[in-house]
């Protein structure tokens, strides 16, 4: 079994709003090998999000702030770096594509202008360098004509066209950690669909490990090798991709596979999970997602739950996971 390269424990993220500090991300554990693709899923306002910042240290402070926790790159905690150290490993050995294209490059400069400067900043090299460098890159995500398309600025491009300029730039200086925030999610399927066969292709060829936000199992399915799936600012399971498909042990997890629309039901309802994500300032006593659970008891609504190992691999928070497994197997 590879040693970790990320490895992130009990992370706690707060942020101060109305109601004092409110915990975003409450306890997060979970980690990354290389080479490997973990998803990381959740229903909007679950903490994805802030999870994969709080790995590259970009947590808006104020008025966030990391409470508690490691992250653990290379066997480096992260947390308490200074700006510095952050800075050099940015960019270089973690690299981040983000949701909308147009937040990670700036309309008031060229392609090529910002993908080179990202090679400059962390590799010893002229300016010619940096960009045959930045051709490279746009060459390998099959942007067309790469060298006559570093003068274009961002507006010049199609939605899909930006995001694989922006992939392009985070993979400039060949990061061994790719986190990649919803990504294609702005994207129409085709598009979409490209997307992702080119990170899969790049992830062959190069072999970095990759940390894919999402809420689409269906792209979870397509991708990754692992998942973690979040609820509340906690992890509720985690699992292989065959695994958790296969026998859900999670019933936030059964939730949400049941609802991704399926072949052969045309006209058939979409199954929902019933209500809506509790507030950060207002979580349940006892389990956070027992007043949606068709499962809950009395001591659900009472005592909390840990996440807990239930086999090789596979972790849940949830006290009836094994009655779930037994109503899978049946």
């Amino acid at each position: 079994m590879a040693e970790a390269m990320l490895e992130i424990a009990d992370l706690v993220v707060e942020f101060l709003t109305d109601y004092g500090w409110v915990r975003v991300v409450d306890g997060v554990s979970f980690s990354i090998r290389p080479g490997e693709t973990l998803g990381l899923v959740g229903e909007s306002g679950s903490g994805k999000t802030v999870t994969s910042l709080s790995v590259m240290q970009l947590v808006p402070s104020p008025p966030g702030r990391i409470a508690g926790g490691s992250i653990r790159f290379a066997g480096r905690d992260l947390v308490g770096l200074p700006e510095a150290e952050l800075e050099a490993i940015r960019g270089d050995d973690i690299a981040m594509v983000f949701q909308e294209s147009m937040t990670s490059l700036n309309p008031a400069f060229t392609i090529g202008d910002q993908i080179a400067e990202v090679v400059r900043r962390h590799r010893a090299c002229s300016r010619r360098e940096a960009r045959e460098r930045a051709v490279e890159v746009l060459d390998l995500v099959q942007i067309p004509d790469a060298r006559a398309r570093l003068g274009a600025f961002p507006h010049e491009f199609s939605g899909g066209m930006r995001q694989r300029a922006a992939i392009a730039m985070a993979l400039a200086c060949d990061p061994k950690l790719l986190i990649a925030d919803e990504p294609t999610t702005a994207l129409d399927v085709t598009v979409q669909a490209q997307v992702l066969d080119l990170l899969r292709s790049l992830q062959e060829r190069f072999g970095m490990a990759i940390l894919f936000v999402t809420h689409n199992l269906g792209v979870v399915a397509d991708l990754c090798d692992r998942v973690a799936v979040m609820y509340a600012g906690r992890i509720v399971e985690t699992a292989s991709v065959f695994d958790l498909f296969e026998s859900p042990r999670h019933p936030y997890t059964e939730g949400l596979l049941q609802a991704m629309p399926q072949l052969g039901e045309r006209g058939q309802r979409l199954a929902a999970i019933p209500g809506t994500p509790p507030m950060p300032w207002q979580m349940p006593q006892g389990c956070r997602f027992h007043p949606r659970c068709p499962y809950a008891e009395t001591a659900c609504t009472e005592r909390d739950v840990r996440l807990e190992a239930v086999g090789q691999e596979r972790h849940v928070r949830c006290r009836r996971s094994g009655e779930l497994a037994l109503a899978g197997a049946e």
